[in-house]
């Protein structure tokens, strides 16, 4: 079981930078994080365990209104490991085609 855990978190490592697309419960609303770039920020937990932060810019995308604890959320964006867990981030259009575009779905509502 450990070799099978530690096979699993070296391949989720490998795809560190890379596009995410999952989806997940909202676990904990954060505050915005207003320096510099805007973002809104809430944990997903995914139907593996595994939390995740989303980092979503609102000065380019607009803010997922009415996200509330306990709401499922659809999401595709960067993802990058960290010690918690990793976070997913440019999950809106990049105005610059650098990064793929990514998006949040929530309520039937889609942000991009």
């Amino acid at each position: 079981m450990k070799k099978i855990l530690f096979i699993l978190l070296m391949s989720f490592e490998l795809f560190a930078g890379s596009q995410m697309c999952d989806s997940g419960k909202v676990t904990k609303l954060l505050s915005d994080d207003n320096k510099g770039s805007r973002h809104q920020r809430f944990i997903v937990k995914l139907s593996s365990g595994k939390t995740l932060l989303i980092a979503h810019n609102i000065d380019l995308a607009p803010k997922v209104n009415l996200l509330k604890e306990g709401g499922f959320i659809k999401f595709c964006g960067e993802y990058e490991n960290n010690a918690k867990g990793g976070v997913v981030h440019w999950t809106h259009r990049d105005p610059n085609k650098r990064h793929v575009g990514g998006w949040l779905e929530y309520n039937g509502q889609k942000y991009e």
